[in-house]
């Protein structure tokens, strides 16, 4: 009995599954440090495995120089498509840092090391609700469909990887974060600022009050009444990113 191995296939296999561990390392929700080192592996191989047939079709066995070249070329090309998710979804994690930040939260800041999260109560709080989203609705699904499309993008054969086409995604995705985020936290930040406005008007009013001291409680009441309200949006925000990820890492953003 004769074991047959395609080496052609074996070795678009293992370009294909350093392009998704790659990804895996970084891209949310997977890069969150609760999850084993093994099970992205796993699942990174597992998915190379499945893929095999479609992106490994043509290809040829390449020498020792360019397999090096094809392997890291692979490895940047995985870690810029998880670095492109992750600014879509540190949109989340900004909008409540500038809840934290106007609404006199950033004393209690601290490291989270799991997530990886340097921040105060509503970063990391909108930070955890946004993975958890992702596998409540499905979207962590549509992420990784949207990594076995990126080998229609940039294939294993013959695969143009232009990095000046990579300057100009990272430049769209990191302003639409900034957009992204304003857009989540602007309503409360707006309040927070008239709040402000209005205690310096009162201050100048009456100077004897003393208005600044009643500001802490009076901002840090108000975000916990008007933050409900971004949580009850935070759904659609979720899907709305998810789907702008998938765009990103599929080559039709």
């Amino acid at each position: 009995m004769e074991l047959a191995i395609d080496f052609n296939a074996l070795e678009g296999t293992m370009l294909a599954g350093v392009r998704m561990i790659a990804f895996f390392i970084i891209a949310p929700p997977f890069s969150y440090k609760a999850f084993p080192a093994t099970v992205k592996l796993i699942l990174a191989l597992g998915l190379a495995i499945g893929v095999a047939p479609k992106v490994t079709a043509g290809y040829v066995a390449l020498d020792t120089g360019a397999f090096l070249v094809a392997l890291v070329t692979q490895l940047v090309v995985g870690l810029v498509l998880g670095f492109l998710v992750y600014l879509v979804f540190a949109a989340v994690q900004s909008a409540g840092a500038l809840i934290d930040l106007f609404g006199g939260f950033t004393l209690a800041q601290a490291y989270d090391p799991q997530s990886q999260v340097n921040g105060a109560q509503f970063t990391r709080l909108f930070q955890m609700a946004s993975l958890a989203l992702l596998f409540a609705s499905g979207g962590y699904q549509l992420i990784v469909g949207g990594l076995v499309r990126s080998f229609d993008a940039v294939p294993l054969v013959d695969g143009a990887f232009r990095m000046d086409g990579v300057a100009s995604m990272l430049v769209t995705a990191l302003s639409q974060m900034f957009l992204s985020s304003l857009q989540i936290a602007g309503p409360l930040v707006v309040v927070l600022f008239l709040a402000d406005v209005g205690l310096g008007l009162l201050t100048r009013v009456a100077p004897a009050l003393n208005a600044f001291q009643m500001g802490f409680p009076i901002k840090i009441g108000l975000t916990v009444i008007f933050a409900g309200a971004l949580f009850m949006a935070l759904p659609a925000v979720v899907s709305s990113l998810t789907g702008d990820a998938v765009q990103a890492i599929s080559g039709r953003g």
